[in-house]
Order: C-alpha cells, then structure tokens, then sequence
C-alpha cells in the first residue's frame, strides 16, 4: 500500500506499483472505439504508461498534452494514457485537443488494472479513481521504470521516465 496525498491530506492505493525488472501482469483496458487492449497488442513495443485519476483535472490533462507531444519523437515507443474516466471521455478529450500520439485506455470494466497495479485509491476523496503514476515497460513487457507521484496535484517526472527508454 502506497501514501499518497491530495494538497497534503494522506490517503493510500491498494498496493505498490510492479517491481522494476518485474513482469507486467496481463490486463484488458478499453479504448476509445469500445475495443480491448491488452499486453499482446503492444508486445515489440515499448510503452510508458502515463496514469491519472481524471482527465477532467488540469494536472492529469496537462500530462496526456505532454505525452502527445513527446510521444511522436520516441522510436518504437507507445504512450498509454490510463484512467478510470469513460471512453466516451477519452475519445472527447483527444479529439477536442487534436491529440494523436497517444492511446487512450479506460479501466472502467472491472477495474482490474488498477487493481493489478496497486494504483487504485483505496480511501480519501478519490476513493476508487486510479493514483497517479509512471510505469514504462521494455518490448517484452518488462518493467524498467516506475514512479508513484506522491502528491495528486503534482507532474510526474516526465524526463526521468523518458529517459529510461
């Protein structure tokens, strides 16, 4: 269980993000068209995967607009934006900003990604939103970066885990 907090009020995710060098657990999002996207769709790939609690908030907006841009520069490399906001969301969102780059997922059938990941807010205001987080993973699925931001309202460090490509 991870200690998060949200403009300094303390409130816990369900686990800890994978291990680095771990192997990335199967899961099933749902991307904006309804279809599913699973590990074996990005198998070959690198993948850093950009998770937020909603795309309604500036903070988590900010980090897909910044994904977007940095995503077209790295070489076989996808960025997966993940929340438990609806498809319906994400297709909108990307849309409204022209937002190409990325692939946007929702984990809203289950929330098992979330749940898998350790990323699920387990109490607080935002009890059952994802927390938000970096996980890249090598072409086989392996873990080779990870970051838990501790405060709901801040970046993640966007360099960092572009630099662990």
């Amino acid at each position: 269980m991870a200690t998060i907090t949200l403009k300094g009020n303390a409130f816990h995710t369900v686990g800890e993000l994978p291990a680095v060098g771990s192997q990335l657990a199967d899961f099933k999002l749902v991307k904006t068209d309804l279809s599913l996207l699973q590990n074996s769709d990005l198998k070959g790939k690198k993948v850093v995967y950009n998770i937020f609690p909603s795309l309604d908030t500036d903070v988590c907006a900010s980090s897909v607009r910044k994904f977007n841009t940095t995503a077209s520069t790295l070489e076989n490399t996808v960025v997966v934006c993940v929340s438990m906001d609806l498809p319906f969301a994400h297709k909108r969102f990307c849309t409204t900003e022209g937002l190409a780059n990325v692939v946007s997922a929702s984990d809203f059938r289950g929330g098992n990604f979330g749940k898998d990941f350790g990323l699920t807010i387990a109490d607080g205001p935002l009890m059952g939103l994802l927390s938000r987080a970096i996980i890249v993973a090598d072409e086989n699925g392996k873990v080779i970066y990870t970051e838990q931001v501790p405060e709901i309202v801040q970046e993640p460090d966007y360099e960092a885990a572009l630099k662990s490509l």
